[in-house]
């Protein structure tokens, strides 16, 4: 039989391509693969019957899954250049480095069954010990759930999983609270947030930690405008807000800070003396900003760190519970008291 006619289209067959053949999930072919006592005899003939039909043949290397001694690591990322997915995949992969593992990263732009199956091989295949998947929106997270299946599984993400998935992120939520706190401890009440995009885990999360502490202290604040993490998004949603100057923005990240900033100064409009503006990552260079820019600090290198810890943990069969890592205000020359409070 051609590799056209077995559909593999000229690849090597992989573990997809046999569980679609024997009609059984990942799991089962991996199960026959490891001779897990659970499977049906009929179910493993079936499974064997299809392995030598397509000629699959396991990497050796594999074998290694069942020992986890292999020492590589699976990071399946978004691929996006935006600086919270880019810093985490880069502090991951120094402290894995730094432990004496391998890291090899699969990038998941978007959600596509197929392709879910085809980095499940490869982990698979490769005999990762374990998997990272940072997941800032729900494909990635996805891919996650489908991959703990098969392997030790830890997701990186604000994501609030169904129970027995282990996350961790900084804390987002934590974050932006502090955020409000902050503008509310220097008198601001007229204030508006530019988010993130919506669909993003951390974006959301800022949002609603951002609400409820406004709505602890009895604050209203103007509605959400809509951002995509850009400086361009930033420049053209402080534009929008010229002609009705709030008294305090609170931009979603750094970068659409800096944007907010190049609007105000165009229009001559003073930071902070006409408004006051915070973001959040601590980007560097966000202390060169002009003014010097108020801004919460998220450690991505501590993320990589604890990361790493926390899928050795699952690695070897104990229960990494979600957790959430600090964050700090960095207050800085672009926040003050409000101007009708002078």
């Amino acid at each position: 039989m051609s590799s056209e006619q077995n559909g593999t289209n000229g690849r090597r067959p992989g573990m997809t391509d046999v569980a679609r053949l024997a009609g059984v999930s990942h799991q089962t072919v991996s199960r026959v693969l490891n001779d897990h006592t659970s499977v049906r005899p009929a179910t493993r003939e079936r499974v064997l019957a299809a392995i030598e039909q397509l000629g699959y043949r396991r990497n050796l290397s594999a074998r290694a899954l069942v020992t986890r001694r292999s020492g590589l690591i699976g990071i399946v990322a978004s691929g996006s250049s935006r600086s919270g997915p880019a810093g985490t995949l880069g502090a991951l992969e120094q402290a894995a480095r730094a432990a004496g593992y391998f890291v090899t990263v699969a990038i998941a732009p978007e959600p596509e069954p197929d392709l879910h199956g085809e980095i499940a091989d490869a982990f698979v295949e490769q005999g990762v010990e374990g998997v990272v998947a940072i997941a800032p929106t729900l494909g990635v997270a996805e891919i996650a759930q489908a991959l703990g299946a098969q392997v030790p599984v830890l997701v990186v993400s604000a994501w609030d999983p169904p129970d027995g998935v282990p996350t961790i992120s900084v804390d987002q939520r934590a974050g932006a609270r502090l955020a409000a706190e902050h503008l509310l401890g220097l008198g601001h009440t007229d204030v508006v947030h530019l988010s993130g995009p919506t669909d993003w885990f951390d974006a959301a999360a800022r949002i609603e930690g951002w609400h409820a502490a406004l709505a602890e202290a009895g604050v209203t604040p103007r509605p959400d405008l809509a951002g995509d993490w850009s400086s361009e998004r930033g420049y053209e949603l402080g534009r929008s807000l010229l002609e009705d100057l709030p008294t305090a923005v609170f931009a979603g990240n750094d970068l659409a800070a800096l944007g907010v900033l190049r609007a105000f100064a165009e229009a001559g409009v003073r930071v902070p003396e006409d408004v006051s503006v915070i973001g959040f990552d601590d980007l560097e260079g966000a202390a060169n900003f002009y003014p010097p820019l108020t801004t919460v600090r998220q450690d991505l290198r501590a993320l990589g760190a604890a990361a790493l810890g926390a899928l050795v943990e699952v690695i070897a069969g104990g229960a990494a519970l979600p957790r959430r890592l600090p964050v700090q205000i960095v207050e800085r020359a672009s926040t003050a008291a409000p101007r009708t409070a002078r």
